[in-house]
Order: C-alpha cells, then sequence, then structure tokens
C-alpha cells in the first residue's frame, strides 16, 4: 500500500466515523481509523507490512495507543484553523507542551510533557489544506507518531476539530505508562485548552499558516493562498455589485412600466364616461 492510499483511506475511514457519531456505531467506525493509521505508519517508517519496530525488535512486540478525540469549538471554521497552525502559541495554554520551534513550513520541534515523562519531537507536517487537515508524522527518542487533523463546519459559528493519532512508545516507562493511557488523557486536556483558548479569543483576529502542503513540500505558499483568497473575495464582491445594478436597472424599468400602465388606466377611465352631454 502507498502512502497516498492509506493516507486516501485513512481519509475515507474518518468520514465514516463522523457519520457514526450520529447513529451509535463509533466503536467499529474507530476500530477501522486506528487500522489505518496503523498502515499509515508503516507506510511512513518505510517498513511495510512487517518491518521491525523502533528499537530493534518485531513490530508485534511494541503495544501502539490508538488516541482519536474529539471537540466542537463556538467559533467559525476559519478562526479555529488559524489558531491551530499557531503552533508556537500551545506553550500559552496547554499544559502538556512546553514549548515549539518552527524550524521551517514543514518542521518543527516539540518539547512536550506527559506525567513525569519530559519528550522532545521533531514533527513533519505531510498535508495541509488551508481550513481542512493536517497530516503528520514525528519521531523522538522515546516514541513516533502519525496523526491527521480535520476541521468540519456544523455551522456558521461552531466547528468541529477531530484529532486522530497513532503513537508507538521507545523505551521501559513509556511502554508502561501505554498501559494507563497517558498520552490520549494528554491529548484530550490540551484539546479542551484549546478550545476554551479560542472561544476566550473569538472575536480577534489572528493570523494563522494558511500555505498548503502535498506530500511533506510546499506547493503553495502562505502568501499565495492569501492572494488566492483576496483575489476570489473581490471577484464576489464584483459579482454582487453586478447584480445590485441590475436589480436596480430592473426596478427602473419596473417603475416605468408601472407609470404607463396607469397612464393607460387614466385614458381607459376618461373613456368610460362617455360623451360630454350638453347642460341645457
Amino acid at each position: 500500500m502507498t502512502a497516498n492510499q492509506a493516507l486516501g483511506n485513512l481519509k475515507e475511514a474518518l468520514g465514516g466515523y463522523l457519520s457514526a457519531k450520529g447513529s451509535g456505531l463509533t466503536d467499529r467506525a474507530g476500530e477501522r481509523v486506528k487500522d489505518l493509521t496503523g498502515r499509515l505508519t508503516d507506510v511512513a517508517e518505510g517498513k511495510g507490512g512487517g518491518g521491525g519496530s523502533q528499537d530493534g525488535g518485531p513490530r508485534g512486540s511494541v503495544k501502539a495507543t490508538h488516541i482519536m478525540e474529539t471537540v466542537d469549538v463556538g467559533v467559525p471554521l476559519r478562526t479555529v484553523y488559524d489558531h491551530w497552525t499557531r503552533f508556537e502559541d500551545f506553550s500559552d495554554f496547554t499544559k502538556g507542551v512546553r514549548g515549539v520551534n518552527r524550524t521551517d513550513d514543514t518542521t518543527s520541534d516539540w518539547n512536550v510533557k506527559v506525567g513525569p515523562s519530559a519528550r522532545s519531537w521533531k514533527a513533519t507536517v505531510q498535508e495541509q489544506i488551508p481550513d481542512e487537515r493536517i497530516v503528520w508524522t514525528s519521531e523522538g527518542a522515546k516514541g513516533s507518531t502519525t496523526g491527521v487533523v480535520t476541521f468540519h463546519a456544523l455551522a456558521p459559528a461552531l466547528t468541529r476539530i477531530v484529532v486522530v493519532v497513532e503513537y508507538y512508545p521507545a523505551g521501559f516507562f513509556e511502554k508502561t505508562g501505554n498501559l494507563w493511557r497517558a498520552q490520549g488523557r494528554r491529548l484530550r486536556l490540551d484539546l479542551k485548552h484549546f478550545a476554551r483558548h479560542v472561544t476566550l479569543r473569538g472575536d480577534e483576529e489572528v493570523e494563522g499558516w494558511r500555505g498548503e502542503i502535498r506530500d511533506g513540500e510546499v506547493v503553495r505558499t502562505h502568501e499565495e493562498v492569501l492572494e488566492d483568497e483576496s483575489a476570489e473575495q473581490d471577484e464576489d464582491g464584483y459579482d454582487d455589485y453586478e447584480d445590485d445594478e441590475y436589480d436596480e436597472e430592473e426596478d427602473d424599468e419596473d417603475e416605468d412600466e408601472d407609470e404607463d400602465v396607469e397612464s393607460d388606466e387614466d385614458v381607459e377611465s376618461d373613456e368610460d364616461d362617455g360623451p360630454v352631454r350638453d347642460p341645457r
């Protein structure tokens, strides 16, 4: 299975999971997402279906943690997305993230804390579509992860965030802590902190990174996307202006027709009165 195929299947499974949220089938849909994130990790690490684990043993000897969390934020989708892309701000409102240093448009260094364990990660964005999704992989001394976060507009001022992460621990403590799902609890709490942070600042204008990434490469820069979005807005505004102008012309024509009709009615009224009689 190629990386694109695995990613495509993961997106399809995510769609099924969101549909299942309303029909009580989340367990089955969730298992499918977990299975596909595993395949995506194998592809990303170049291990195929039966590669070895990060610590040299067979892949099956390392128990992976599959995490899936959702949160609804009462803010428009674009605002939520722009806040999410400001990685450097995460340490201001989360307890798990100690600091983030963006190396370039696709890579960043993360310092995080889960319980008594401190960790460092180098994250690489594999795919990023503005206002839709971000797919990443990360490598660290104590484990590796593959994840995807998607953004869904439920209403003009209501956005759902879905995060799916697969984590392979390395080291004794990491593998033991994995039994207690510490990573899942940390993500759940930090996701709530993010939602609170964005909600409290919903009226503030923030500038996120709106570039587009495909296969780990930037295909449209932040500036290029902003220019395209501005051009689209200008075009929409021009169309609206033309519509308004057309409506005004129609209104003028309607008024002229109304005046003509009134004139015709006056003529007909005079004719109905018949000839004027001689009062003598």
